[in-house]
């Protein structure tokens, strides 16, 4: 540009100039349309819409467990509320009285290991599930300073909270394995509720070991104990924390029963993305306050055995079922009865997942 040339804002524009002004102004919009291609769809249909009604519900735990991490995350981080769910929070100490309090609609979400309520759902209990979010085995075999390896065992005593229940099941499972029978190592119910009654009994010497799941095997081995087997090596078949509902909510309100797989479905990229935050809410379910213990139930519970697409498998649960029978559960349903992958399916078919994570999953 030179010296000499200016330009005139302050002239008139005669109307041909105004004219072509506006027909240029529209094409740059219309192109700039064009380049940045249609406009997005919404690719989560389950999100709260504005001025829709919360739906208010009660959901319980059946234990205190580091394995339950999404759902404390999901709860402590307003996820369920983005979904239009307003939630009363409950725990329940025990899969029977869970499954109970389910099937009367005391509750109507249970969030609970599938392995402890399977062989009652198989049973005739009234739940579904409807969302595995973990798959696989957490727990671990610790033992006292003699114990080294599960063959080691002979001789020995397992400290468990009760005959049938599910860590017992696991005790029956870990000798055969390895040959024994229950002679050879006893099992022994020591009472409670929970994992911390059979790790008191061993550290009390009523039993030399005891299975528990992390964030405990981290209080285990700093007291002295040997971490001797992992039980997910045992291949057996395994579903840990899942999503249940009953009959009745399916029925009338399976919309709800959609938001709140959704909610935890998120909750899955959340935690994943948000490690500070998700230990924070399990230390705070769990009182407690050790960053190497949460340490150790992140990495099992958001890595280890991460199940993102929540597909309940159903071979996996049929093989649970087939082993309840083996130990004398009395089944009247079969794996296809007890759950409902649809809301899992909807997922993935609506967007949802390629929307939470950026791209595709994996199958």
């Amino acid at each position: 540009m030179t010296s000499t040339t200016r330009f005139h804002y302050d002239r008139p524009m005669s109307r041909r100039c105004r004219i072509f002004r506006r027909v240029c102004g529209v094409t740059a919009v219309m192109m700039a349309f064009v380049a940045a291609g249609p406009a997005p769809t919404r690719a989560n249909p389950y999100l709260s819409k504005l001025g829709e009604p919360a739906s208010t519900v009660r959901a319980a735990t059946c234990a205190l467990s580091g394995g339950f991490i999404h759902l404390y995350a999901a709860l402590d981080n307003g996820l369920f509320e983005k979904y239009g769910v307003k939630v009363e929070f409950v725990s329940i100490r025990g899969s029977v009285v869970s499954l109970a309090a389910l099937a009367s609609d005391e509750i109507q979400f249970l969030y609970c290991a599938a392995d402890a309520t399977i062989p009652g759902m198989a049973a005739g209990s009234d739940a579904k599930l409807i969302g595995a979010p973990l798959v696989g085995l957490p727990w671990v075999l610790l033992g006292r300073k003699d114990i080294k390896r599960p063959e080691e065992l002979r001789g020995k005593s397992i400290a468990v909270t009760r005959a049938g229940d599910l860590v017992y099941r696991l005790a029956r499972a870990l000798i055969r394995k390895f040959n024994f029978t229950e002679d050879d190592v006893k099992i022994r119910p020591v009472g409670g509720t929970g994992q911390v009654e059979p790790l008191n009994a061993v550290f009390a010497g009523l039993a030399e070991a005891c299975l528990v799941t992390p964030p405990l095997d981290v209080r285990g081995t700093r007291n002295g104990l040997n971490l001797v087997y992992r039980l997910n090596e045992l291949s057996l078949p395994a579903v840990y924390s899942s999503n249940h509902t009953n009959t009745k909510l399916l029925k009338e309100r399976p919309g709800l029963a959609q938001k709140w797989v959704a909610a935890l479905a998120e909750s899955i990229y959340f935690v994943e993305k948000n490690p500070d935050k998700s230990k924070a809410a399990v230390a705070k379910a769990l009182k407690l306050n050790d960053p190497e213990a949460l340490q150790s139930a992140y990495e099992t519970y958001a890595k280890l055995l991460i199940n993102r697409r929540m597909i309940v498998p159903e071979s996996t649960v049929a093989g649970v079922i087939e082993v309840a029978r083996e130990q004398g559960t009395t089944v009247r349903k079969k794996a296809p009865e007890i759950i409902d992958n649809t809301f899992a399916e909807n997922l993935d078919k609506s967007g949802f997942l390629k929307e939470v994570w950026g791209s595709e999953l994996s199958r």
